[in-house]
């Protein structure tokens, strides 16, 4: 089972990005859980959001504490968030930065696999807005691997419609200029 966890601020798509890989995995027959962890936080608060994916029934019903993967939709949150918090030592921190691998480690301290890719600059050239979802959905489904690409198309088509094809290719850019140290 590969368990991640999204750290995002409100209105940033965390919880839309979850449910968006959980469907494309189903696309693809596997079984999936996706769901937020939020109170009454109001747009632009840290939230944090989680998906479960296995090739077999999932009958955990609990918070996710020991992601394989992180995906951070803010980098701002760095700091604010000790977003490796339970990361697996062998797991991936993915992080929304212009910064190198090698400075996100140092200010995050984790060991591990870092991957960067810079949802935002691509969010503001393809979608005209700094809203990073699907972009670092695509960055996601290349570092881990698990999903197609492809798998996500008939997710983010009927979630956005008649601007589906802006984030699509928002995520194919996300997906082909992540960075894995």
């Amino acid at each position: 089972m590969i368990e991640v966890r999204w750290h995002g601020r409100g209105g940033q798509g965390a919880v839309t990005s979850v449910e968006l890989f959980a469907l494309a995995a189903i696309e693809e027959g596997k079984y999936a859980q996706g769901f937020p962890s939020f109170g009454p936080e109001r747009r632009g608060a840290p939230v944090a959001a989680f998906n479960r994916i296995d090739d077999h029934h999932i009958k955990v019903r609990s918070g996710v504490y020991t992601p394989d993967i992180v995906v951070v939709l803010d980098e701002s949150l760095i700091g604010l968030v000790n977003v490796a918090d339970g990361l697996k030592p062998e797991g991936i921190l993915l992080v929304n930065t212009a910064k190198s691998a090698k400075e996100v480690a140092e200010i995050t301290k984790f060991k591990g696999k870092i991957a960067t890719v810079d949802a935002t600059s691509i969010a503001w050239k393809e979608l005209g807005v700094p809203i990073t979802n699907t972009t670092m959905l695509g960055a996601l489904l290349k570092v881990l691997g698990k999903v197609k690409l492809d798998s996500a198309k008939g997710p983010v088509e009927h979630r956005f419609g008649r601007i589906a094809g802006k984030n699509l290719t928002a995520m194919k850019r996300a997906y082909d200029e992540v960075k894995i140290n």
